[in-house]
């Protein structure tokens, strides 16, 4: 199993490994397939899903400001090839503000 701690302690020193393991919790089996475990930022129907599964449906954030986070994101996480979705998810509600609601 991944170490989703320290990848998402690459982007934030101070995560809270409660927060992870709640988003480890609610991918579930996604996080089985090395294809669906992964964000691909370069996908627009790929960002279309995180928006609208992740930020509307979870946090409750829709629109111009969910694009902004996601686009902030994959912006942080473009040096690495292989954008873990527990990291690009957790980065994308630390944006958000909404660290508390996952």
């Amino acid at each position: 199993m991944t170490d989703y701690l320290a990848d998402v302690k690459k982007y934030d020193a101070d995560a809270d490994e409660g927060v992870v393991n709640k988003i480890v919790k609610y991918l579930g089996i996604a996080l089985r397939n090395r294809d669906s475990a992964l964000v691909s930022s370069s996908d627009p129907e790929e960002l279309a899903r995180v928006k609208s599964g992740w930020c509307a449906k979870k946090l409750g954030v829709d629109g111009a400001e969910a694009d902004a986070a996601i686009d902030a994101t994959a912006k942080a996480m473009a040096a690495d090839r292989s954008k873990s979705r527990v990291t690009f998810y957790y980065l994308v509600a630390k944006h958000l503000g909404k660290l508390d609601t996952v």
